[in-house]
């Protein structure tokens, strides 16, 4: 149970710093601004990973626990109980919000500003490049050492830095989902559920073409004797 519970107090502290974040900036006219978003998404996955990487691995996102599993160094037993922990987090994080900003229409969802297309297609890349991160930084699916907290903590930050005001730059479908459900802005869910699903397994094979030993997609390769699990 100490593993889920981190996942739950780790996507607890992300969807509510981070949508908070979003939150306070507006009801405040702009005192936070968007590079302060971004700092603060950054920073919260960055502490996070530092508090829980060796307990649960800080997934925090189901797209990460699923991506995990595809290059086979996450039990297929453990998906569920994982993904429903990060999920509990994050309501219970949008939840609270609601609760101290009732007025507030959006409660930090992530919405396109441009096309859904447009939305999807940079909502793939960007989980793309942050599971290349990721796998390379983390030993089995814990993230671990000085620098992974830095790392994944960065490209999140280089995410919502240069891609938040077009998609939102979500990456991750439990800070999306929350937020959306409470609030009811639910017309475009679909993209930041899909788009990380489908940019973290590519991320996993994007690893596989440069370091097959460690990333190695079950699916697609068999594990040799010599294989890092």
């Amino acid at each position: 149970m100490k593993k889920y519970l981190s996942e739950i107090i780790g996507t607890f502290g992300l969807v509510f710093c981070g949508t908070g974040a979003i939150i306070i900036n507006d009801i405040s006219g702009g005192t936070v601004t968007h590079i302060g978003i971004a700092i603060t998404f950054g920073l919260i996955v960055m502490t996070m990973i530092y508090a829980f990487g060796d307990i649960s691995g800080a997934h925090f996102n189901p797209a990460v626990t699923v991506a995990f599993w595809f290059s086979g160094r996450f039990p297929a037993k453990e998906l569920l109980p994982y993904i429903v922990s990060q999920l509990i987090g994050a309501f219970v994080a949008s939840g609270t919000l609601k609760m101290l900003f009732s007025t507030h229409l959006t409660l930090g969802a992530t919405l396109p500003a441009g096309t859904a297309a447009q939305s999807f297609i940079i909502e793939i890349i960007l989980a793309f490049l942050l599971m290349l991160v990721i796998i390379n930084v983390s030993t089995g699916a814990k993230e671990k050492g000085i620098t992974a907290g830095i790392a994944v903590g960065s490209v999140v930050l280089l995410g919502a830095m240069f891609a938040g005001p077009i998609t939102g730059a979500s990456m991750n479908p439990a800070r999306s989902i929350a937020p959306a459900i409470i609030s009811g802005q639910l017309q475009h869910l679909w993209i930041y559920i899909t788009a990380p699903f489908i940019g973290t397994v590519i991320g996993i094979l994007g690893c596989r073409g440069v370091k097959e030993k460690e990333c190695c997609p079950t699916p697609f390769c068999k594990p040799t004797n010599n294989l890092t699990r």
